[in-house]
């Protein structure tokens, strides 16, 4: 079985359940192979938290919480800093990478990178 990290914005896609949310339906479902960087679960809560209150981030937060949370730590952050990306992406790629996941992601940022299922 393949291990999957969402990015955050298909995470939002997903949750407001607009046209895209298929592309990224089956990573997100398939909680048993789900893994959740910590920050991508910091960026969806504060936009969520901005846009719908603390009550939506709650329950937005339970269904992020049925896959496994990677926190930041020194080995995560000392293998980010290696790459030329902005931080939260160098968090994401680097989970991705240290635990052999599949990127699922909208974001160009991420386009043509190894383990990366990219949806322009």
């Amino acid at each position: 079985m393949t291990l999957n990290v969402v990015d955050s914005s298909a995470w939002l896609e997903y949750l407001a359940d607009t046209t895209r949310a298929k592309l990224f339906a089956s990573a997100i479902e398939d909680t048993d192979n789900l893994v959740v960087p910590a920050v991508v679960l910091y960026e969806v809560c504060k936009k969520v938290r901005r846009e719908r209150g603390e009550d939506a981030v709650l329950q937005v937060a339970a269904a992020m919480e049925s896959g496994r949370i990677i926190e930041i730590d020194a080995r995560l952050a000392l293998e980010a800093s290696r790459l030329d990306m902005p931080l939260a992406d160098s968090l994401i790629y680097a989970t991705t990478s240290m635990i052999s996941a599949t990127l699922w992601t909208q974001d160009a940022d991420f386009a043509g990178l190894d383990r990366v299922r990219y949806f322009k």
